[in-house]
């Protein structure tokens, strides 16, 4: 059999979600890639698999692309895994799957445990259409415009920047509807669901312990607000007041939504770079 390359999902936290098909693909690969040789060595002893393995990770994915690609040139059937879950899935291998297909190496990819579909599910937000993100973003304007997408978001963050990053969401839409997946498949798995602020609330008093998926029900639709009622509460705002005091001044005086002006002029600083 001519070389190829096979992508081997790992399980995100029971070992017992591994999948027949990929246990018999490791079992029968020359030789397998992994992030982390003690973590997937864990596994293989699990399942009593004996294999090669080489190390493949972030830091040397160039160079362990070029070998293992000649050596699938020469034959070998070479099995990809990452330390949890789907490789490529914010994990490494988008430089290793160029690689074979720039060299017209068969790829075959196995399917398994993914725990972007596993939150998205748990979460009971719409499922028909939704947005991977990976690790949220670090700054506000990058929160920003992934909260504003009108499809569900799915996406990973860090324990300790839960609470901030659903800050920033409560302050723009604090009604919102979120789930907060943790440690999924493992013994203490947990998901959180209510609205952005209270689940702010209760994440600033202290940050959830585990690996973490966030789901974000997609923005509503934005309604139409009046112009001169959003130039109001931005000249208000220039002038030293707070900006969401500012919109419910104007709210009271025009009728236009407070939480859409308050959105309009939020959004319109975060475009100019403020």
């Amino acid at each position: 059999m001519s070389g190829r390359l096979v992508v081997c999902p790992t399980p995100i936290g029971n070992l017992e979600d591994i999948t027949l098909r990929v246990l018999s693909a490791l079992r029968d690969a020359d030789v397998v890639a992994c992030e982390d040789t003690r973590r997937t060595g864990v596994l293989l002893q699990r399942y009593g698999v004996s294999a090669t393995l080489v190390a493949y990770h972030e830091h040397n994915e160039r160079e362990r692309t070029s070998e293992l690609v000649a050596r699938m040139r020469d034959g070998a059937v070479v099995a990809l895994v990452s330390d949890a879950g789907m490789p490529l899935v914010s994990d490494p291998g988008y430089v290793l799957v160029q690689g074979c297909v720039a060299a017209g190496l068969e790829i075959e990819v196995l399917p398994g445990p993914s725990a972007a579909l596993a939150a998205l599910v748990a979460s009971a937000l719409p499922a028909d259409v939704w947005r991977f993100v990976g690790f949220l973003p670090r700054k506000r304007a990058g929160l920003v415009d992934v909260f504003g997408s009108p499809d569900t978001v799915v996406a990973f963050e860090s324990p300790r920047r839960v609470a901030a990053s659903l800050a920033v969401l409560a302050e723009l839409d604090p009604a919102r509807p979120v789930a907060v997946c943790r440690e999924l498949t493992k013994l203490h798995e947990e998901v959180v669901r209510g609205a952005a602020a209270e689940l702010a609330a209760r994440y600033a008093e202290g940050p959830p312990r585990g690996e973490v998926v966030l789901v974000v029900g997609g923005a509503p639709a934005r309604a139409e607000v009046d112009e001169a009622a959003v130039d109001a509460v931005r000249r208000l705002a220039d002038a030293g007041a707070r900006l969401r005091v500012a919109a419910g001044v104007v709210s009271e005086l025009t009728g236009a939504p407070a939480n859409a002006l308050y959105k309009a002029v939020a959004e319109g600083a975060n475009r100019d770079g403020s």
